[in-house]
């Protein structure tokens, strides 16, 4: 079950709950009987195995392939366009 932080807007009073996801949010601070807020802190993502990395997914001679192919197909097009008229 994920814990989730919330914070009064009145009293300042913070803490964290473990709470089902299926549970309503807090709404009721429960020191003074304020507003309550939820909190939202980051989250560390860590990417392992291979495919993550720029040179995991493509080496350096498709990169320039790609490049040339693009260019030549854009002059393709252009050609087509005018042979069209």
């Amino acid at each position: 079950m994920p814990t989730y932080s919330y914070a009064c807007t009145e009293c300042d009073n913070a803490f964290d709950i473990v709470q089902s996801f299926s549970d309503d949010a807090l709404t009721v601070c429960p020191e003074c009987g304020g507003k309550l807020r939820k909190l939202f802190n980051s989250v560390g993502v860590v990417f392992k195995g291979s495919g993550f990395y720029r040179t995991d997914s493509r080496s350096g001679n498709s990169v320039k392939a790609e490049t040339k192919s693009d260019s030549s197909s854009s002059s393709s097009d252009s050609g087509s366009s005018s042979s069209s008229d």
